[in-house]
């Protein structure tokens, strides 16, 4: 899109040619016409390309686990200019560094270690490093985000853990029906899966090189979950939860965008679906009648982006949250889509919304972190919220904003289960500073 305003053009595609899933974290090279960037292939490693603005035409340079950047060619030897720069980029927890032709779009020679225990987040396969337009280069040590999930009562007091500390990106945790078990992501060696925990033990649930965003069924049988793979570039299937290894992908319209589960109605009825990267809709949310041979609908498709989405134990309302006024805030719609009323819900920024088991408040997570309740009267057709009320700061890992799916539940009991961040000291950024591979340093 040009600087002054107008159109967005693609200048990158996704498709079956490259195996690709999605292209990620542009930078521009010299010249400002091509621009290196991350893709994330369907059937092998993510890999670093040279793309355009020019053509729809892309270079693939290198396998990679991170998005590259490029530093400007420095000092030779002897203190001679040299020609072309390096791409830094990471590979199996180290930071490499290898020489970049520009102009040919080839890379040159073999790998220099930059540095071993980098940090590196594999969820969006972001690599803790920067280099400056003057050569300068910065990392930060590698240092584990650790969560656990933590029992809490409606006063903040600690009731409990389930599970031990985790350094595995765990997200997305969804209690069974009877508040025994939870369904939780966790990225091992890099491989999306979702997992369970009964209190004793953790178990892999999913086996596919890429599964997350449970959902239960209301009866507890089955869990219903997102997945991506050669193929399937947004699909969901379903599992019986007693460790069946059968799987079953539901019968829907197959959204060339990855989707995520959200919600399933308490009657069984319905699934509640996103589709998380629509580029010229951002996010929408979608239904799926569970009654064979129906077609999913849209519950609301705007230039907002909607999610997530759940339903009320009644089924007669949806909580969703949404930027249409410019900052993420919760808000209420009837169920079945139609003519009626939208009520917001949050004061001041809002993400992540929970209803109690009973259906009289619904919960969202503030943008200073606190846990938030705010009290529902129904009356006919309208809804009457009360004044958010704090509860206690939630400490939730990861990001508080934009979320796929809420970071917490409720259990039937009314105890609160987070994904709590765990404290850790910060870890060390190191400056590089007149760095040269040339000359050994």
């Amino acid at each position: 899109i040009p600087a002054s305003g107008g159109d967005a053009v693609a200048v990158t595609k996704v498709d079956a040619p490259r195996s690709t899933m999605s292209d990620r974290f542009p930078q521009f090279l010299p010249g400002g016409r091509r621009f290196l960037f991350l893709s994330e292939m369907s059937g092998g490693a993510p890999a670093i390309h040279v793309g355009s603005l020019d053509s729809m035409e892309v270079t693939r340079l290198t396998p990679s686990d991170s998005a590259a950047v490029y530093a400007p060619p420095g000092p030779g030897p002897a203190g001679a200019s040299r020609e072309g720069g390096w791409l830094l980029f990471m590979r199996q927890g180290v930071l490499v560094a290898q020489r970049f032709d520009v102009s040919s779009e080839e890379l040159v020679g073999g790998q220099v270690t930059v540095s071993d225990g980098v940090g590196f987040g594999a969820t969006l396969r972001v690599g803790a490093f920067s280099v400056s337009a003057g050569g300068l280069v910065a990392y930060r040590s590698d240092d584990a985000a650790r969560s656990q999930l933590t029992w809490f009562d409606r006063s903040g007091k600690t009731l409990g853990v389930l599970g031990p500390p985790d350094e595995s990106t765990l997200a997305d945790p969804e209690l069974s029906p009877d508040g025994g078990r939870v369904a939780v992501d966790r990225n091992v060696d890099n491989n999306a899966n979702v997992w369970l925990f009964d209190g004793v033990r953790r178990t892999r649930f999913t086996l596919g090189a890429r599964a997350e965003y449970p959902i239960w069924s209301p009866d507890g049988s089955r869990i219903v979950y997102s997945t991506r793979g050669p193929g399937n570039p947004g699909s969901l299937f379903e599992k019986p939860s007693n460790g069946d290894s059968s799987e079953t992908q539901l019968e829907f319209v197959e959204s060339q965008q990855a989707v995520a589960a959200q919600d399933w109605s308490r009657d069984g009825r319905f699934l509640m679906y996103s589709v998380l990267s629509d580029p010229k809709v951002a996010g929408d949310l979608w239904v799926l009648p569970m009654e064979k041979g129906s077609k999913p609908f849209a519950f609301l498709s705007t230039d907002a982006d909607e999610r997530p989405g759940k339903f009320s134990p009644d089924g007669r309302w949806v909580a969703y949250q949404s930027n249409q006024s410019g900052a993420a805030e919760i808000y209420v719609r009837p169920f079945p889509p139609g003519p009626g009323g939208q009520w917001q819900i949050s004061a001041s920024g809002g993400t992540q919304p929970r209803w109690s088991p009973d259906g009289r408040e619904l919960y969202y997570v503030a943008p200073d972190g606190r846990l938030m309740a705010v009290s529902l009267v129904v009356n006919g057709a309208t809804l009457e919220p009360g004044e958010p009320v704090p509860l206690f700061q939630a400490r939730i890992a990861g990001r508080t904003t934009n979320n796929s799916r809420p970071q917490y539940d409720v259990a039937p009991d009314g105890r609160f289960l987070v994904n709590t961040a765990l404290d850790s000291g910060a870890s060390p950024i190191t400056l590089l500073m007149n760095w040269n591979p040339d000359a050994g340093e």
